[in-house]
C-alpha cells in the first residue's frame, strides 16, 4: 500500500511514512523483523542496510517459523 502512496503523492511526506513504518515495524519486531537477517548480520529488531527493504532471505527464515502472539494469547488458539 505505502508503494502506491508514493506514486500517487510523491512527496517528503510519503517518504517519511514510508521510513516510520519500517522503522515501528523493526522497533516492535513484527514481522520480518522478528528474526535476524542472513544477509546483512543485523540482530531481530534493527532495520536491515538497504534502506526501506527487507532482504528476502530473511523474510524466508520468517515464514520458515512464525510465532504469532495476539493481544490475549491465552484466549488465541495455536496454529501448531
Amino acid at each position: 500500500m505505502i508503494p502506491l502512496l508514493t506514486a500517487v503523492i510523491p512527496s517528503r511526506a510519503a517518504d517519511a511514512a514510508h521510513d516510520a513504518a519500517h522503522e515501528t515495524a523493526a522497533r516492535f519486531r513484527h514481522g520480518a523483523y522478528s528474526v535476524p537477517c542472513p544477509e546483512c548480520h543485523v540482530p531481530a529488531g534493527v532495520l536491515c542496510l538497504a534502506r526501506r527493504n527487507i532482504h528476502a532471505a530473511r523474510r524466508d527464515a520468517y515464514r520458515q517459523n512464525p510465532t504469532t502472539t495476539g493481544l490475549v494469547p491465552l484466549l488465541v488458539g495455536r496454529a501448531r
